[in-house]
């Protein structure tokens, strides 16, 4: 056999080698593959879409999903829609081609992702919403969430518990428009703030459409629409960090001094805490947050965010497989309430949150093993 014959030889088991793997390995996705038992043929029998891996809130939920899933002997899969509504729906359609029974999701866009709910429903696919309600669309069958009024009442609360005298300055931050939770969260800051408001305890500094309606004590959608045009962040720490610097500067130091601050979650809290402190004219803020994220909890440790929102999510995820398990055992999932999204009334399972601050982060947060006290600096 000549040299040449021998490297072509060669050649064409390389490619054949090549085409093989190919074939068997599959492409890559945005996800953390299948877990869990059974499932054999890349049959997969709970498809779990997140967001986003863009914020730390949604990583904590994918290691809670993980800790749960070797729980279970049913096959499950993680993909990550990464802020796109197009994206989440080409993972839902990737899922249905490995033959999903149950799809939990949590939406991008809470109207945007019925469309891809409606072609899982088309294929008997039972839908559970996962922490954001999808709305206008009755393809959705349940919704796992925390209270989402409550976690805006209790935000509300401690701006109220830690309000001294009166004409204390108010700013107002929301979350995205586009998120239905954002607006259940402003709802039931609101429904608390209001008669602080109305009563002169607060003075609203940076939203001329909340201030006109400073004396109705239930908004409806489109007022919360116009307040959450003035002041959502989108959920963007940038976005929120950017609207505080206007905020300031746009005010005087009447507006200023000792002030309190609505911000709609950690990522955000931490962006506006970082702008108010660093104004010589602030003397002090009291500002909110919600999701516990490891680090807004060192912020409050060293007393740079006053209070965050526990939602543990272990108790979340619990909930959902739960959910999910009960379906494909062909029982009805326990629920304890309802939501309107729009064009059903959805049979919701609500999970309890919890207000921390300094005084009992170690109670709530290393005692109940949801972090390790050696995450952090300066625990007491």
């Amino acid at each position: 056999m000549t040299t040449t014959w021998k490297k072509f030889s060669f050649l064409l088991v390389l490619m054949a080698v090549t085409l093989v793997i190919a074939a068997c390995g599959g492409g890559g996705e945005t996800g953390s593959g299948s877990e869990g038992g059974g499932g054999g043929n890349g049959q997969v029998d709970v498809g779990i879409i997140l967001p986003t891996k863009d914020e730390p809130r949604w990583v904590q939920d994918e290691a809670r999903f993980k800790e749960a899933l070797g729980e279970t002997d049913y096959s499950t899969e993680i993909l990550f829609s990464q802020g796109s509504s197009a994206k989440e729906k080409e993972n839902v359609d990737i899922l249905l081609n490995k033959g999903i029974k149950v799809l939990v999701i949590a939406p991008h866009d809470g109207a945007a992702a019925a469309a891809a709910v409606e072609s899982a429903k088309k294929d008997d696919v039972t839908v559970i919403a996962y922490d954001r309600l999808i709305t206008d669309t009755d393809a959705v069958d349940y919704y796992v969430t925390f209270d989402s009024l409550a976690v805006g009442a209790a935000q509300a609360q401690y701006l109220i518990d830690n309000a001294e005298g009166s004409g204390v300055p108010l700013y107002l931050y929301a979350g995205a428009s586009s998120d239905n939770n954002a607006f259940l969260f402003f709802q039931g800051a609101w429904s608390v703030l209001q008669p602080k408001i109305a009563d002169g305890t607060f003075t609203i500094a940076n939203s001329s459409e909340a201030e006109a309606l400073k004396d109705t004590a239930e908004l409806s959608r489109d007022q919360l629409s116009k307040v959450l045009g003035q002041v959502t962040t989108n959920w963007d720490p940038n976005e929120a960090k950017n609207k505080a610097q206007t905020h300031l500067t746009g005010v005087g130091a009447d507006m200023k001094g000792d002030v309190a601050v609505l911000a709609p979650n950690d990522g955000t809290a931490r962006a506006i805490a970082d702008v108010f402190a660093s104004d010589g004219e602030v003397t002090n803020y009291v500002i909110t947050g919600q999701d516990a994220e490891k680090a807004s909890i060192q912020y409050i440790i060293d007393g740079k965010q006053s209070m965050t929102v526990f939602k543990d999510v272990r108790t979340l995820v619990k909930d959902a497989m739960d959910m999910a398990v009960t379906v494909l055992e062909g029982n009805e999932p326990e629920t304890t309430g309802s939501y309107d999204n729009g064009a059903v009334e959805v049979k919701a399972k609500q999970t309890d949150v919890i207000t921390v601050d300094e005084s009992n982060v170690q109670k709530e947060l290393i005692d109940s093993d949801y972090y390790k006290a050696d995450e952090f600096t300066g625990l007491k």
